[in-house]
């Protein structure tokens, strides 16, 4: 979340933020408006105190003890508990608006109502030219019999699949070879954690209260699934002071996540790119302040080098404000080339957060053993998401005779070289 004293302090900076993330300024206005009724109750609160406590002074030293005056401070006691109740009251509202409200884009990110506006960066690799109509996944998924929907939907219902074979292999084969670059070459540690979390968890890496209705809770337990490691990641750390010279901090995941795609309802029906449940290996870092943006810049590369050494035609976009994430200061995405289904499909979204997440989950380091504590910077990547990269792979790698030729840099994972 924003810094209270931001808000308080410097209006229309944050104004200007949310005006170019197309926001609803009102909601900026019920926060400032929540916090002057707070901090005036809080007064009130701390006078009629002051007060009672000088006359509990006074009536402790007199012989004869004023009945009117003991009464006078019991309805002072009374008003307080009063002021103390409708404190708790607004101070609860007051949370739950600024935990609504999205984090401020970079000065340098393009201003923009929507993805249109979005730029490019730059791209690697050329579209391959077939001298055949390159089928789309699903085609040729079914054809080799290592993707089956009906059998997904059989168990589960729509937007569920089952990979076999020679699917899960190349499932797999990503997986491990992915986690294996970012763990051995790119310097990240491994972590397996949880796909089940607290409710504060969603709540410190910005899912909650949001996004409540995108997410698979278990109501009982007070369970959540994850939607993405970057939540159980987010609060390895929460109300923790990290130790000097610790920073910075990576770590890689491999995790299922689980969304319920309410907000996709009626997009992409067809195929394994949008789903209730898939895999993706997840990139995190724990960072100074002042190199949250050249961190930012590493991660991407980080993604684009997985891109690489799969041989897949990729291009870098930098999202405009109005269709950054919420808790970004700043993204980049990765998007693959399908031949099959002719569209760009995102396969990283690499975002800077600032100490938006930081503030949330509470999560601070000490600079040197004598400083106090700062928040940390958060920054999170995709690297990479699946079912996206196996789609990308299967289309742009097929064969006429409808076999997929395995890319040369999983072959030591899946010990083949082709799919037929």
């Amino acid at each position: 979340m924003l810094d209270i004293k931001l808000i308080r302090d410097n209006p229309d900076t944050v104004f200007k933020a949310m005006e170019k993330r197309g926001e609803d300024l009102d909601q900026v206005r019920e926060i400032i408006d929540l916090d002057n009724t707070y901090r005036q109750l809080l007064k009130e609160a701390e006078t009629l105190r002051a007060r009672r406590n000088d006359v509990s002074k006074q009536i402790s030293h007199m012989k004869d003890k004023p009945a009117d005056l003991i009464a006078e401070m019991r309805q002072v006691g009374d008003r307080i508990t009063g002021i103390e109740a409708e404190a708790n009251q607004v101070a609860g509202r007051l949370e739950d608006k600024s935990l609504r409200l999205p984090n401020m884009p970079a000065e340098d990110v393009p201003v923009g109502k929507d993805a249109a506006d979005n730029r490019e960066v730059r791209s690697w690799g050329k579209p391959k030219g077939f001298t055949f109509d390159p089928l789309p996944h699903w085609e040729l998924g079914e054809k080799l019999g290592i993707i089956d929907f009906q059998r997904g939907v059989k168990l589960s219902g729509t937007r569920f699949y089952v990979l076999s074979g020679l699917g899960s292999q190349l499932q797999r084969a990503l997986i491990n070879f992915m986690l294996d670059t970012h763990s051995k070459q790119h310097g990240y540690t491994e972590i397996y954690p949880p796909f089940m979390v607290k409710r504060e968890c969603l709540v410190g890496s910005s899912n909650l209260p949001k996004f409540a209705d995108n997410l698979y809770h278990d109501a009982e337990e007070d369970y959540w699934f994850i939607p993405t490691a970057e939540v159980p990641l987010t609060n390895l750390h929460r109300d923790e002071i990290i130790p000097p010279a610790t920073l910075p901090i990576y770590y890689v995941s491999h995790t299922s996540c689980f969304r319920r795609e309410k907000m996709a309802a009626g997009k992409d029906t067809r195929g394994i790119k949008r789903g209730h449940q898939f895999e993706k290996v997840e990139m995190y870092k724990f960072v100074e302040p002042e190199t949250s943006d050249g961190e930012l810049t590493r991660l991407v590369a980080d993604a684009e080098d997985i891109c690489q050494k799969l041989g897949l035609p990729y291009h870098v976009i930098q999202l405009c404000t109005g269709d950054l994430g919420f808790a970004a200061v700043k993204t980049f995405d990765i998007e693959m080339w399908a031949p099959g289904c002719k569209e760009w499909l995102e396969v990283s979204s690499c975002s800077n957060c600032g100490d938006f997440q930081a503030r949330r989950a509470n999560v601070r380091y000490r600079p040197d053993p004598e400083a106090k504590p700062r928040l940390v910077h958060t920054l999170n990547g995709s690297g990479l998401a699946l079912p996206r990269v196996m789609i990308a792979i299967m289309e742009n790698y097929q064969q006429a005779d409808g076999s997929i030729v395995v890319p040369e840099a999983l072959i030591p994972y899946m010990n083949t070289t082709i799919i037929r």
